[in-house]
């Protein structure tokens, strides 16, 4: 068999590696990890090695399938696989164990934005996975948390059984109305919706549109269900979503530690089309780059459309960016814009190299039963004059709000977990933990002042004046509130704040929503469950910052400050 595919795909990572191929680090990442395994395979240690043969034979098995809508359906064409998609199935098909023979890969991760023919690519996995795997009573599952998702996948893989009788007589299908099945070793394929329960033992599970899934019970219920299969596969293929906090974007910074050999894992394998940092969202060429069938199933005079829309009507921007770019934008409306944020990330910022230091501390107490926040925030000056602000927050939340079912609870979990979110036993906040927090902090910096809301830290800022603190009672409202936001807005796009990466400051942040009023703007959130509480604590601390430098309040002067309080 001629290897037409296989080279159509090594011939792509080689381009994209050498630049000839415009594509995003993630992208470039995957390419170069193809290109120097097939390097270490010619090594006796290394484990795996790509069998050709099995990579030619996925690629020329989904191009034997019809295309199932728009104009290619009605000409009745095949499905031709572009180099792009040609990579992702010889990789994921192609690497295999030296020693078994066995495929590579159990895990797969594809973020790639709309139009740009994902469900083609699952499609094809999920049919030949039933059909041509070689897996007997092999159980295939389109997973997704709507019914509509669900058959998002399904839909085209029926149709496309449906318009390729020859294949459904050697493979002995039988096509019902909600589900494709082989009687004779009892194989199937069919939509799962939600938590398929712990019955299941899948050979391949199709998560489509991860980002939608507010946990990660129906990717885990695969997963561990896979265990009796020898070569099983959770194939996840997603557009870029509007939750940092969920399953998806972590899977995501799992795939991205992988590509930057933080974190080996031999049995992932991701491929994130998206922009790069300093990349401009509104360019064309930014939008080839993101857009892997660019003048292919992506036309280009509708993508740049919904372009001008977006540039046109700011509500539509974030909307944009996530389906057409693979940029995360949590918040519908958010406030600050996540690249930038991401941008101001030092890995080497340690609240150890503060020592001694200036700082204001900003304390959100929220209530009793929910986070708490201590912001630090540090006011230094660069060589042209500049205020550099850096941020450092410790996050509290009772052991019994963790514990309780509810939508954040698995990042809870996680956060905790991980370090990044501090627990006090009981179902309340202990405030004496916060109070010892406070105090320690004020052994190690020189701290100027304790900023609190007066709303819910009355009694916590009295003990805290016993302790010697110079505590300061603050409002939620423009008062306090627009100067700091519009200082921390400018201080961020021109690249003078620092923070060390907290994920779970980096989720209030982008859950930030500005309310403005009379050219001013106080911070709110959409909703209950998306918490802001340690912006807010650093947007009061700035504040006091910013005031002792007897910056004006003029324009705000006549505005009633408990009138706009944060919602």
């Amino acid at each position: 068999m001629a290897n037409v595919s296989v080279n159509a795909a090594n011939r792509y990572a080689r381009n994209v590696v050498a630049g000839k191929v415009e594509a995003c680090k993630w992208v470039r990442l995957a390419c170069k990890r193809h290109l120097d395994d097939l390097e270490s395979s010619k090594s006796r240690n290394f484990k795996w090695k790509f069998n050709k043969a099995a990579a030619e034979r996925v690629c020329a098995f989904v191009q034997l399938l019809p295309h199932t809508k728009g104009k290619w359906a009605r000409e009745r064409r095949l499905l031709k696989l572009e180099p792009w998609q040609m990579f992702i199935f010889c990789c994921v098909f192609g690497w295999v164990s030296k020693k078994s023979g066995l495929r590579r890969f159990r895990e797969v991760y594809c973020e790639i934005p709309r139009k740009n023919g994902k469900s083609v690519v699952a499609a094809g996995v999920a049919l030949y996975m039933m059909c041509a795997d070689g897996e007997f009573g092999a159980e295939v599952y389109c997973g997704a948390t709507t019914e509509k998702q669900a058959w998002e996948v399904f839909r085209p893989a029926r149709l496309m059984m449906l318009k390729t009788p020859d294949l459904v007589e050697a493979a002995g299908v039988e096509i019902n109305a909600r589900s494709l099945a082989i009687p004779d070793d009892g194989s199937r394929l069919e939509p799962i919706i939600g938590d398929p329960g712990d019955g299941s033992s899948p050979s391949c599970s199709l998560v489509d549109e991860y980002h939608e899934h507010e946990s990660d019970a129906l990717y885990e219920t695969m997963l561990t269900g896979m265990g009796s299969r020898e070569q099983a596969l959770i194939f996840t293929i997603t557009t870029a979503g509007s939750n940092i906090a969920g399953p998806c974007y972590e899977k995501r910074k799992q795939v991205c530690s992988m590509l930057e050999n933080v974190v080996a894992n031999d049995e992932l394998f991701g491929l994130i089309y998206t922009l790069d940092e300093q990349d401009d969202w509104r360019s064309l060429q930014a939008l080839k780059k993101a857009n892997p069938n660019y003048g292919v199933s992506i036309y280009p005079e509708n993508l740049q459309r919904s372009l001008a829309d977006a540039t046109r009507y700011p509500s539509r921007q974030n909307a944009f960016k996530t389906k057409h770019c693979n940029l995360w934008v949590n918040a519908k409306k958010a406030w600050l814009n996540q690249l930038d944020w991401d941008k101001a990330k030092d890995s080497n910022l340690s609240l150890d190299d503060m020592l001694g230091k200036p700082c204001y501390l900003g304390v959100d107490l929220a209530s009793k039963c929910d986070i708490a926040d201590i912001a630090i925030v540090f006011r230094e000056k660069d060589k042209d004059g500049r205020d550099i602000w850096s941020f450092f927050n410790r996050h509290y939340l009772p052991e019994g709000a963790v514990q309780a079912d509810g939508p954040n609870q698995e990042a809870y979990e996680r956060w905790v977990n991980e370090g990044n979110l501090i627990t006090t036993d009981g179902e309340e906040l202990d405030f004496d933990v916060i109070r010892d927090d406070v105090k320690a902090i004020g052994g190690d910096h020189q701290v100027e002042e304790v900023a609190y809301d007066k709303w819910r830290a009355t009694q916590l800022a009295h003990q805290l004046q016993k302790d010697g603190a110079e505590v300061i009672e603050v409002g939620g409202g423009i008062q306090t509130m627009n100067l700091a936001m519009r200082e921390l807005e400018a201080a961020l796009v021109s690249g003078r704040v620092r923070h060390s990466g907290d994920p779970v400051l980096a989720w209030m942040a982008s859950n930030v929503v500005a309310h403005e009023y009379k050219g001013c703007i106080t911070p709110t959130k959409e909703s209950s469950a998306k918490k802001i509480d340690g912006m807010v604590a650093i947007l009061m601390a700035m504040s006091r910052a910013l005031l002792a430098d007897g910056v004006t309040r003029s324009l705000l002067e006549t505005l009633e400050d408990d009138d706009f309080l944060v919602g």
